[in-house]
């Protein structure tokens, strides 16, 4: 009975320890303690780690941001410790809470990490379970969870249902025209990339005016984020369509009040030719970056003399070379 009873103080031996220094009053030993979750975790097996250490971590979110970093990193890295992918799904509470923090750096981590797990859930767990966790984010009275749900849309759209994808368009929508500035910098910033992962008719119908929208935002921030999207958008659209659904925004942005906006646009530039293609490259992108390189402001004349040749190289045809 004694040799049982010191078995059952071995297994708990671990938790205790992380217990005691996560209540510790140094900072360095609660963040010694975080970056050995890992360790903390073979020793206590899968099924405990499930059942006891990660509920144990959602409950005690709240600590310096060092640690709350490290802790949003470690967890990124924990499929394997809790049994694979099919139980991928029980990293997800800590997470969330993580994901609203004030911190930037940590929500930053902490949806860097949610989007690694995403990728080990199944489509149904996805819809489960994920998908959840995306409209909560969306939906949350603070700024914060709002901005970081922004980051979550493209990891799982690709792999759920038409339905739950009818949805998700919806709610990034909202938070395109969310009242905080914050937030519509997210969404315009994960524009392009949510957009890669949507079918082109739903890019044109839904997509397309968001990105209108955000392109005529009050806030320069905002709008400097939508021009650097435009060229991602832009590669998506069959040349029947650029003219009508893009370059009235190039053109706008291009002549933008804001001079950062009109950077943005500098700095895109090549991309974007690329992605009209030659026929508007010619009849329209020439004029535009002609008076890009003639701007008042010297950074976005720097910015577009920086692409002078990268641009006319587009023009020329490669030739074969003829020398012996």
């Amino acid at each position: 009975m004694a040799a049982s009873d010191s078995g059952t103080d071995e297994s708990l031996y671990p938790i205790a320890v992380l217990i005691d220094e996560l209540k510790n009053e140094d900072v360095q030993l609660r963040l010694n303690s975080i970056k050995k979750l890992s360790t903390i975790a073979l020793a206590l097996g899968v099924e405990r780690t499930r059942s006891e250490l990660v509920p144990f971590l959602t409950e005690t979110i709240y600590d310096e941001d060092e640690v709350l970093l490290a802790l949003a990193e470690q967890l990124g890295n924990f499929i394997n410790l809790v049994g694979g992918g099919e139980y991928a799904h029980c990293l997800l509470p800590p997470l969330e809470s993580l994901a609203t923090i004030e911190e930037t750096v940590v929500r930053d981590k902490a949806v860097a990490s949610l989007r690694a797990v995403a990728a080990h859930h199944s489509p149904q767990a996805l819809e489960q379970h994920f998908v959840p966790l995306v409209q909560r984010l969306a939906g949350g009275d603070w700024f914060t969870s709002r901005a970081s749900a922004c980051g979550l849309y493209s990891v799982c759209y690709p792999r759920v249902s038409a339905p739950v994808k009818a949805e998700l368009r919806e709610h990034f929508r909202v938070l395109c025209q969310d009242d905080t500035p914050m937030v519509r910098r997210a969404a315009a910033f994960k524009l392009g990339e949510f957009a890669r992962v949507v079918e082109v008719e739903y890019v044109k119908s839904d997509l397309i005016p968001m990105f209108i929208h955000l392109a005529q935002d009050e806030q320069d921030s905002v709008r400097l984020l939508a021009a650097e999207a435009c060229a991602a958008v832009a590669a998506l659209l069959p040349p029947e369509d650029m003219e009508q659904l893009v370059m009235p925004t190039v053109r706008a942005r291009a002549g933008d009040t804001s001079w950062r906006v009109r950077f943005m646009v500098a700095e895109k530039f090549v991309e974007l030719q690329q992605a009209v293609g030659p026929e508007l490259a010619r009849s329209d992108l020439a004029q535009i970056f002609q008076a890009l390189l003639k701007d008042s402001e010297a950074e976005v004349r720097a910015a577009a003399a920086a692409k002078v040749k990268d641009f006319c190289m587009t023009w020329i045809k490669p030739t074969r070379n003829t020398s012996s």
